[in-house]
């Protein structure tokens, strides 16, 4: 990450696929980080994208010098979590796959 920042900020062109920024991180201080470095990111020549399970993240897209957009795959059948589409859609997802987990582990909610 820290490569691609300094690129970007060089003004060379950089492709960012970042999976889970600064996890490991309490929530208020990944929040705030992670859009820090995104910002810097798009500052300068850089374009990519995040995934990310953490829904404080998603707030990130919502600031309009970032150019951000949330997407999202989701589970085609609410009973099988991990059973995907693979197709991209606007927004942010509105189902949740972790409580499904537990339940499919036999451990009652």
């Amino acid at each position: 990450m820290r490569e691609s920042i300094r690129a970007a900020e060089a003004g060379r062109p950089v492709l960012f696929l970042i999976d889970e920024i600064l996890s490991g991180t309490n929530s208020r201080d990944r929040r705030i980080a992670a859009e820090s470095v995104i910002a810097t990111l798009a500052a300068g020549a850089a374009v990519g994208a995040l995934s990310t399970h953490d829904l404080a993240l998603t707030e990130i897209a919502e600031n309009p010098r970032l150019r951000g957009a949330n997407m999202h795959m989701q589970s085609e059948d609410s009973n099988q979590p991990l059973k995907f589409d693979y197709r991209i859609k606007p927004g942010v997802l509105s189902q949740t796959n972790g409580l499904a987990i537990v339940r499919m582990m036999g451990i009652a909610i």
